[in-house]
Order: C-alpha cells, then structure tokens, then sequence
C-alpha cells in the first residue's frame, strides 16, 4: 500500500470552509452559530462520527456516551468532529426485520457523508444490522472510515446458571413448552438474560460482524471483542477517534483495504469463529460494494480447511465475555495465522500480521489450537441441488450431527402465519423424521427475509424428547440460533424458485457432506407444478417498501439493491458538490 498525505488544501471539507466566496462565508457562520470558532476547524479535517444510537435499540443505549469520547479524541489528534445521527437498526423491536432496512441505513451513511463537509467517519454501531449497513454506505463513499463496534453484553445470569442471550431463549422456550419448566422460571428469566448494554454475549450476528469487520481490517487491533461495559470500549472509542484524524491525513480508504485477500481473512474468521449464516448475506453485500468478486463458492470453499476454534455459543459453550478475558480477536487471529493474508492492510495503517504480533490465549479451552478444534471443517455450508439451484446455507457446527444426512418426508407451511397457526396443532401429522418446509421467508415474500429460518420444533415432537430436526426455509435465522435449518434457500418461493413447488409428502434429501439439498420428484412433475404456479403480490405498493421490492437482489447477491453494487473494477464515484 502507497502511503499519501493530504494537505489542508486538499481536504475535501476545504470546499466548504476554505474558499473564499459567499457560500463558504454562509458555511463558516452557520458553524460559528453553534458556538464553534474557526480555529476549531481551519485547517484540521472534519470527522462524520455516525451514531446509530437510539432507546429502541436496547445494544446501542450506550452510544451516546461513546460518541462523546470518540470526539474526544478526534479533538486531542487536531480534527473537527460533527457527529450526525443515523437509522438505528434495532433488532430485538423492528418488524418485520432489520434486514428490510439494512439497505435503508447504508443509503444514509453515503448521503451524509457525501453530502456534508466530511474528510473521515467514525461507525458507531453492533446490533446485527448495523454494522453492514454503515460499512456499505462508506465503502461507496470511499472516505476514510473506521468502526467501533458496540461491544457484547455481560454474561446473563439465573439461579446461577449462565444464561446466553437468544441461544438459551430458544432452549427453555422449548423447555416450557415441553413442560421442563414453569412459567414462572420463564418470567423470572426476563430479569437475568440481558444485564448490560451492548449486544448478545453470544456468536450471533452481531458479534459476528464485529469480528469479521475486525478480520476485514476495519477497526482497531482487539476492538471487537471488548464487553460494552468495560473500561477498555471507552478508550476503544477515544482511540479510534484519535486514529481516524491520522487516516484522512494519509487518506487510507476502504478501497485501499478492501482486496480478495481482505475478504478472504473475513470468511476465514467467519469460519474458525462458528460464526452467524448472516455474515454471508453481508460480506457479499460489502464485496458487491467493493467491486470485489465473491460468489457462495468461495465461501463453501474456504470452509473446508477452516478449523472451528471458538469455543463459544452456540456452537460452542462459552460467551464473548469469556472470549475476551481468553485474549479476544487478537489471539484468536493468531490462531488462525496460518490460514490468513497477513500482509493485507487494516484501519490501523498497518498490516493484520502487524495487528495481531505478540497475541497470545490466556483460556485455551476457549480459544482452541487448531488440533482440537471442535470441528476441523466446514462450521458453515453452501449446499446446491434442484430444491436451491443458486444456493443455500447451513451452520453443520450448531446442528445434531445425525441429521448432516437425512431422508424425510416434507411437512409444508405456505407462510409464517400458516407455521404460527399449526405447528403445535397436537394432530400435526409429524414425526421426528419430517422436514418442515417454510415458504414465503426470502427478501420479498417475507418481504425482508426475517429470521424465521429456525422453525420452531411441534410442540408434540418437544413432549417426546426431540430437540433438533430438518428446517429448511428462504429465510435466515438468528446467529444466536441453532439446529439443522437449511437457509437463503435461492431462488426464493415468492419469485418462484423451487422451493415454491415443494407439496407436503415430497421426500427431501440433505446431504451436509456432498453440499446437496434435493426434492425426490421428477422434472416432469415439477414442470406441472410450475405451470400451475400463482406469485403472490408484493406487499408495499408506497415507499421505502415500494423500493425495496423492486431493486432487492436475491441472497447469493448479498440482497443489496442492484443499482448500489459496482461491478469488479469499476473506479468508485463521487459526484462534484457545488
């Protein structure tokens, strides 16, 4: 990487403050009308700190505060703060899905930093959707950027058993509903499962994606990994500050970070953390961003030699708290060293090898040398086959081995509210060997592809001790989930691929090993079917909705908008601001 410096002059945000004509004389005095002084901001770039903070968005409550020790150190390194608040993507509130408005979000991160006097941004943000959304905006603005991650919660806790947030809902859900416990245990659950701000203590999305930006090369050595309420995410915040200053300075870029090999570093991570299914969906999107070329392919294959060595939840058995007290992403990456490019460059102006130099694990029954991983393979999926023609994913790591091959009869739902209203009917027509099939769950029919990818098991099936079976659905499911559900089954049944033909009694075969997923009818048969196929009507016929219904792509394009990607080596452009 070639190192440049900027000047004063060459500044972006000197088009603004530096000329000297009537419409920077109106710039300079509506900023001295906030009680700034032009020495605030002569000469010294002017850093966007992006904050997704909100109060319904229970992860990010503690933004505000973080805000202000970013600009903290924007302050101490001689630059200009102005921080701009942004669409907060709430996860545990928003229907029918964040994911509906992923693309909402990375839409106004690259209009305000185009649009105002912006020389670097600072991404506050963490729960699941977050994250991707900010760093798509700024890989299209391509102004220096870099992240600071939200940080997990604390550990949960109840009558002494450590609790993981969403992992262990699932389990005593079940629990209940199989008759394990009591109401009143669940109740009294709600006080202990989540005791701080910050995300879920798990590897779900959200620490998903804060890791894998890590291992992307955008936040600072050991940033994603720190608890939201340690001291250490404070100074986190006050340094990344400082740093971005630095950035503009030497106008390091995302597209001086962002190469095959960056996003190969991520999908190894990805891999070796046991890592959410959605972290596919958005290192597509970002590579799509990029013009950086990236098919499910590359993830399958990458999978196979990538040893699973996080031994955290769900796949595993520990939180991100106990990640971190292990040595966090540092020692993690140092793991996996052998498998990295340690040579791509990160947010710090340095290299990944650099970053992670001298790391060591402190908890080996945490962070795993690669002889004992708890797999040595494939923790994540791509299967293809004539039920998913373009594609779907699996997580073999958090699924009952016994079923990585399967031969069952499908049960189908033709939408949620047909799951919701029969699933625990106790004359269900199910066994433990039934695949139960989901329609209507993709990026239109759901529409947003909502995480209703873990179908939950009948309730006749939970009395009769069975915790796990074949799920298969168009839609995606929480990082914090677990269980042999096949996802992003592509094309989706609303646009009517496969999945959209698939009858109740038609035997599915999965086969983890051979990445294959198939539908025992014949092509005849199927083509009968397809002749009698009726789409059902886009929901929105207004707004937002109205969009993202006709510009979202399917899941093996990330379900980006297809007028945001670039194509592979396209210059990225910024329009002239008079």
């Amino acid at each position: 990487m070639t190192m440049r410096r900027k000047t004063a002059e060459t500044l972006r945000s000197y088009r603004w403050y530096g000329v000297q004509d009537l419409r920077a004389f109106g710039h300079r005095s509506r900023t001295k009308q906030m009680g700034f002084a032009r020495q605030d901001w002569a000469g010294k770039p002017v850093i966007g700190v992006i904050n997704t903070w909100s109060e319904a968005n229970p992860c990010h409550v503690h933004l505000r505060q973080r805000a202000e020790e970013v600009k903290r150190g924007i302050w101490q390194a001689g630059g200009f703060p102005l921080e701009m608040p942004a669409m907060s993507l709430g996860e545990p509130m928003m229907k029918p899905t964040t994911m509906m408005y992923r693309n909402l979000l990375a839409m106004e991160t690259e209009e305000l930093l185009r649009a105002n006097p912006i020389d670097g941004a600072v991404l506050l943000g963490g729960c699941d959707k977050n994250i991707p959304g900010l760093l798509m905006g700024a890989i299209s603005m391509n102004l220096p950027a870099i992240v600071v991650p939200a940080g997990p919660m604390l550990r949960g806790n109840w009558r002494g058993k450590t609790l993981g947030s969403g992992s262990d809902v699932w389990k005593y859900w079940a629990e209940m509903k199989a008759g394990g416990i009591s109401e009143a245990d669940w109740d009294e659950m709600e006080d202990g499962i989540a005791r701080s701000f910050g995300t879920c203590m798990v590897m779900g999305t959200a620490a998903t994606m804060m890791s894998v930006t890590e291992a992307l090369g955008f936040t600072l050595p050991g940033a994603s990994s720190i608890p939201a309420a340690d001291s250490g995410h404070a100074r986190m915040a006050t340094e990344s500050g400082r740093r971005i200053v630095d950035m503009v300075w030497e106008d390091l870029k995302p597209s001086d970070i962002l190469s095959p090999a960056a996003f190969d570093n991520a999908i190894r991570a990805l891999m070796g953390l046991g890592g959410s299914t959605n972290g596919i969906v958005h290192l597509l999107a970002w590579a799509g961003r990029a013009g950086v070329p990236l098919d499910l392919e590359r993830f399958d294959r990458l999978a196979r030699d990538t040893p699973l060595i996080a031994n955290i939840r769900p796949a595993g058995q520990h939180l991100m708290e106990d990640f971190f007290y292990a040595g966090g992403m540092r020692a993690f990456l140092a793991k996996l060293a052998p498998l990295l490019t340690l040579s791509a460059p990160t947010v710090s102006g340095k290299t990944l090898g650099d970053d992670i130099a001298g790391a060591e694990t402190f908890l080996p029954e945490i962070i795993l040398d690669a002889d004992k991983a708890l797999k040595a393979d494939g923790s994540l999926a791509v299967l293809k086959g004539n039920l998913a023609p373009d594609g779907a994913v699996i997580k073999p790591a958090a699924a009952d081995p016994r079923l990585h091959r399967h031969v069952g009869p499908a049960l189908v739902f033709d939408d949620y509210n047909d799951m919701a209203a029969r699933i625990d009917d106790p004359a269900l027509d199910v066994t433990a060997d039934t695949v139960l099939v989901l329609k209507q769950a993709g990026p239109l029919g759901g529409p947003g592809m909502p995480e209703w990818g873990m179908l939950p098991i009948p309730q006749k099936l939970l009395k009769q001790g069975v915790r796990d079976m074949v799920r298969i659905s168009d839609g995606r499911m929480s990082g914090t989930s677990y269980g042999a559900c096949v996802l992003h089954v592509t094309p989706e049944s609303h646009v009517g691929g496969p999945l959209a033909l698939v009858r109740t009694g038609d035997l599915i075969a999965l086969d983890v090993e051979k990445r294959s997923l198939d539908m025992q009818v014949s092509d005849a048969e199927l083509a009968r079917r397809r002749a009698a196929w009726k789409a059902r009507p886009v929901i929105y016929e207004r707004g937002y909705g109205w969009l993202f219904a006709r510009h979202v792509q399917q899941a093996d394009k990330g379900c980006d908008f297809d007028f945001l990607r670039r194509d592979a080596g396209a210059p990225v452009p910024e329009p002239e601001i008079h």
